[in-house]
């Protein structure tokens, strides 16, 4: 349908929600993997260990983590660190279920390392760790990693010796000495997965679901995630009323989070944002900094949000999860907040639930063109523009569900900091 009055943010176009058609590239022929994968999927529910370590890289962690939740796998999140608090890059705390000396007698059927610097030298340096994921290689099981963890970690430990594989650009070369490298945004090889960084990571995780519990799962799973069927420099928000932005030059953010946030909406937010050196202040609406999000992952918020309130900010953007969405509307505090937000003509925004269960019933879509997550959409007064990714209303930015939100984070950093700047995070995070 043709929109009028539309006018594009960026050179970046938007996309129809799809079921994913990327390509997985797979050097698997041997009858042994066949058999192996069998045997996964005739697991009621197949055991996934998911290390972390200071400096692990948030996306492809918590992704990794909610995605396969998703499916139903039973996921271990597991700290190489002397405490199960990890402080992991751009300022985000994850806290795992257990120690990684914990995980030393079970038999998990995955193993999927995360990247981020320095995150992988310090699961490679943990002895245990590479204990477990060569005993996972020496019978059979699958292993995986993205971004540095193939060449730092699997390549350092010998893991991937005859074997295809990508990872993180830059550390290309290093691969090269241990592994046929291809750039693959992700490429499977017998019992091996390996992917490219931050920007593939919902691909990855897709793959790793498709391992253990098949195709079917995977497109079940992925459908929802509403993710991008294409990479390239296009991305499109839909603008409406366009105004400029504006800002000190480093924009004041909050993201408020609760129990039931949806994981990987505020982690990509938070991630985005704080890459493109915005000052983001992550609030909590509960009685105290840790929170559990929709998929059971911890996290830790800087402040809780009594004190946050106390300060001012550019904008307010409100991740989604059902649970994280209801506990906003109910807080007088986040409405009154959004409501002298809208008042003081400032910014604000929400994606996934929220547009739908936090500002509509509040006031705050009056008279603006909003989307939200497709089973949402029938609680927006006005569903004109719904079908689309990221929709920008004058100040007002509204986006769809997990796969949007690095298109929504990117259309912010535009709004603030122009286009360059949006496409050079964008290239370095391998979403295009």
């Amino acid at each position: 349908m043709a929109l009028r009055h539309l006018t594009p943010l960026s050179p970046f176009t938007t996309l129809s929600p799809r079921l994913p058609s990327f390509p997985i590239h797979s050097s698997t022929t041997s009858r042994s993997h066949n058999r192996f994968s069998f045997s996964v999927m005739a697991s009621a529910s197949p055991k996934v260990l998911v290390p972390i370590a200071n400096g692990t890289e948030p996306m492809e962690a918590v992704i990794t983590i909610d995605v396969l939740r998703r499916a139903g796998a039973d996921v271990t999140v597991a700290s190489v660190e002397k405490q199960v608090t990890v402080d992991a890059c751009h300022g985000i705390k994850i806290v795992a279920d257990v120690m990684i000396s914990d995980c030393v007698d079970t038999v998990f059927d995955l193993v999927s390392l995360p990247g981020g610097m320095p995150g992988a030298t310090n699961l490679r340096d943990s002895n245990t760790l590479r204990n477990i994921v060569q005993k996972q290689a020496s019978e059979g099981r699958l292993y995986a990693a993205i971004c540095a963890a193939p060449a730092v970690v699997l390549g350092s430990w010998g893991l991937l010796k005859c074997l295809k594989a990508t990872c993180y650009p830059s550390f290309m070369e290093q691969l090269s000495s241990t592994a046929t490298t291809v750039e693959s945004r992700v490429q499977l090889d017998g019992q091996v997965i390996t992917s490219r960084g931050p920007g593939t990571a919902i691909e990855y995780s897709v793959t790793l679901v498709e391992q253990l519990f098949g195709k079917d799962k995977a497109d079940e799973v992925s459908g929802p995630l509403l993710m991008r069927s294409k990479h390239d420099a296009q991305f499109i928000a839909t603008e409406l009323n366009k105004v400029q932005w504006t800002c000190s030059s480093e924009p004041k953010i909050l993201v408020p989070i609760a129990d039931g946030s949806e994981e990987m909406e505020a982690v990509m937010i938070i991630d985005v944002l704080r890459r493109a050196k915005a000052k983001v202040v992550v609030a909590s609406v509960g009685d105290k900094l840790e929170i559990v999000a929709s998929r059971k992952v911890k996290l830790v918020a800087d402040m809780l949000l009594d004190e946050a309130a106390k300060l001012s900010y550019d904008l307010i953007v409100l991740p989604g999860g059902l649970g994280g969405a209801q506990a906003f509307a109910k807080s007088e505090t986040i409405v009154n907040l959004l409501k002298k937000q809208s008042e003081s003509d400032r910014y604000y925004g929400a994606i996934c639930a929220s547009p739908a269960l936090v500002l509509e019933p509040h006031g705050l879509l009056k008279g603006k063109k909003a989307t939200a997550f497709p089973a949402m959409c029938d609680k927006l007064s006005d569903q004109s523009e719904a079908e689309n990714r990221v929709v920008v209303d004058g100040k007002l930015i509204t986006s769809r569900g997990p796969g949007t939100s690095v298109e929504f984070s990117l259309a912010i950093v535009e709004k603030f900091l122009g286009h360059e700047k949006a496409l050079e995070i964008a290239k370095a995070m391998l979403v295009v």
